[in-house]
């Protein structure tokens, strides 16, 4: 019940003004065919994977964060399960800074999907256990970010680079 109380006042703070603009990397992801099935590596799991709509939008996120703002790999979480509440859900992904802490948490949706306030509820949802400062949420062509200021998440107008996120510029 707190949860949810908690999760009403903060979805009334959101608002969805704000679109971050992103400037995706030159590079993109590898994609390859494997008999009728298309794959796409995942550069921080080291692996191929099935495409998806979602997929290619996580993956060109990835790229973005690790070759435009710089976001060491290895803090990279991808898809991990996360117990909210009674419920085992998975994230997409998760920043950690250096302390091994939750910096930012980050819902894709594939590009079809409208990101509207109960899309941004479901990575409340989600932060109400990761606890990250930052929030973002992307469908590959519309980005929003918050950052949370005691119990309240203002809009950002930009994914902080790795340096600003760990306070060293």
């Amino acid at each position: 019940m707190l949860i949810f109380i908690r999760l009403q006042i903060c979805l009334r703070c959101i608002s969805l003004h704000l679109m971050i603009k992103i400037e995706f990397p030159q590079i993109k992801p590898a994609v390859k065919c494997v008999g009728n099935d298309e794959k796409i590596f995942c550069i921080v799991r080291k692996k191929w994977l099935q495409i998806t709509p979602e997929e290619w939008v996580r993956q060109n996120f990835l790229l973005y964060l690790v070759y435009v703002k710089g976001y060491p790999q290895a803090l990279l979480s991808i898809e991990k399960k996360l117990q909210v509440g009674e419920m085992i859900k998975r994230y997409d992904v998760v920043v950690f800074g250096t302390d091994l802490t939750p910096k930012i948490a980050i819902e894709c949706k594939e590009m079809n999907v409208v990101l509207n306030k109960s899309a941004v509820m479901q990575l409340i949802h989600y932060n109400s256990e990761l606890q990250a400062p930052y929030l973002l949420i992307t469908n590959g062509s519309t980005t929003y970010g918050f950052r949370k200021i005691k119990n309240n998440f203002e809009e950002i107008m930009e994914v902080p680079s790795w340096l600003v996120l760990m306070g060293l510029t």
